[in-house]
């Protein structure tokens, strides 16, 4: 048994690994959970040890807990939210739906990182709940991903698809409806209509910023604030507010923020927004890429890495592929964190880890995804202009142009021939109008019809 210490806790005596830093209550989770392996993302627990810090700072300026105590459990949570000592909590995400044993996990750790003198319960907790920390770390570990990553990911790839677009302005292609030949258009307008979409899901994301600095901390158990200081939830905010930069407030209804995650849902939805905007571009460029012989061939994604273990030669595109498919798994923790925020049961929402999970884990692929389609498809991708002016010429749609000239009837006869005849559209009108070919070659024009589209 020498692997092992005695530790206690209400329940009695357990078999700890010596090694560990956690005590008896992290111990039980550890037995009653051996669900999936999945652990709370790094982020979370930075950010709880971050709360708890914030915390102890709050309670010291209050004259609640003692300078020595204060200090050592400032300094043991500032080394979690460094990133030190992560494998100390090993709790599995599917546990109790308070986060309880999460909360006490961190709070066993940093005690014992504080020495005999401090104790998780009465001095890491002080003034705080599992049902008020869990919450506010949500809040607290998402609003510092969305900062930090997922907004300068965003404005990344806006960025790129801007200047992208600037730089394709010239190519005139044919557009698409229902994947059929439609008007003219420029690529750089094409490219607009995508840094359109990003710019929208930033939007949204920032439109649930205000919701989300509100934290539930304060509210304790229940949402009365029992056993906290009246003060504690502002002195806390601004304690928490030096160290990362934001604005955190306390929430104005503590029984909502205990009892309900519409924030969380709110924002996972937002989250969607970007996922659906992000799979649509890439299968843009999945299309526009596809061939190289027997697709539309308008663009050549830069090549990765071989496509096929058995078709030498061939090259996929992997980017476009891999962002489709993150974007699959954001619309699927959405859903997920949708029926979670359903699993309020009177006072407190029980399904608060896999909402953490969830939540965070869009948050850092959507980053990643967008880095990378801006960095590795959209930025070098070559237009194939050849391509781009063959389907142009011989695009019979170029004929609504005549419309106010001619007539839907007539013009729609003309589209007709030309495309089983296979003839290009200006040869077809010259023919069956009495319009002369300089006047067709001028109201044809594809470049000419592609004005308008943006506002400013």
């Amino acid at each position: 048994m020498s692997n092992f210490r005695v530790e206690s806790d209400s329940l009695g005596d357990i078999n700890v690994p010596a090694s560990a830093l956690y005590g008896a209550q992290t111990q039980r989770a550890i037995i009653n959970f051996p669900i999936s392996g999945l652990t709370l993302p790094k982020a979370f627990i930075q950010a709880l040890a971050l709360l708890k810090k914030s915390a102890a700072q709050a309670n010291v300026e209050l004259g609640l807990l003692d300078q020595k105590r204060a200090k050592a459990i400032i300094n043991s949570a500032n080394l979690i939210a460094l990133g030190k000592h992560s494998n100390q909590f090993p709790v599995d995400v599917f546990q109790t739906g308070s986060g309880t044993s999460t909360n006490m996990n961190i709070n066993e750790v940093i005690a014992k990182l504080s020495g005999k003198h401090v104790d998780a319960n009465d001095h890491v907790n002080m003034g705080q709940s599992s049902n008020d920390v869990i919450p506010s770390t949500i809040h607290i570990s998402a609003a510092i991903a969305l900062s930090n990553q997922l907004f300068p990911a965003l404005k990344h790839l806006h960025k790129t698809i801007l200047n992208k677009s600037e730089s394709v302005k010239t190519h005139i292609k044919t557009g698409r409806t229902h994947l059929m030949d439609a008007m003219p258009l420029s690529m750089g307008q094409e490219l607009l209509g995508w840094a359109g979409q990003i710019e929208q899901g930033i939007e949204g994301l920032e439109s649930v910023l205000k919701r989300l600095h509100r934290l539930a901390l304060g509210g304790t158990a229940v949402g009365t604030g029992i056993n906290t200081h009246p003060d504690f939830a502002q002195t806390f905010c601004t304690a928490l507010n030096a160290d990362t930069g934001l604005e955190f407030k306390p929430s104005t209804n503590y029984f909502a923020s205990l009892a309900g995650q519409e924030v969380a849902v709110a924002l996972s939805g937002q989250l969607k927004v970007v996922a659906v905007s992000l799979m649509k571009i890439a299968n843009d460029l999945r299309w526009m890429n596809s061939g190289p012989l027997s697709g539309i061939g308008e663009i050549a994604l830069e090549a990765l890495q071989p496509g096929s273990s058995i078709m030498p030669g061939k090259v996929n595109p992997v980017i476009p592929e891999a962002v489709a498919m993150v974007s699959a798994q954001v619309i699927g923790n959405d859903t997920t964190i949708t029926i979670a925020g359903q699993s309020g049961n009177f006072e407190l929402n029980v399904m608060l880890p896999v909402i953490a999970l969830n939540l965070l884990q869009s948050i850092e692929i959507l980053a990643n995804a967008s880095s990378l389609l801006a960095d590795k498809a959209i930025a070098d991708f070559i237009v194939k202009t050849d391509n781009l002016q063959r389907s142009l010429a011989r695009n019979p749609i170029l004929v609504t142009a005549l419309n106010p000239i001619i007539g839907y009837a007539k013009a729609a006869e003309i589209a007709k021939k030309a495309y089983h005849s296979g003839r290009n559209i200006i040869d077809v009108a010259e023919q069956e109008t009495d319009l002369s070919r300089e006047q067709l070659i001028k109201i044809l024009d594809p470049a000419a019809l592609t004005s308008g589209g943006i506002r400013k």
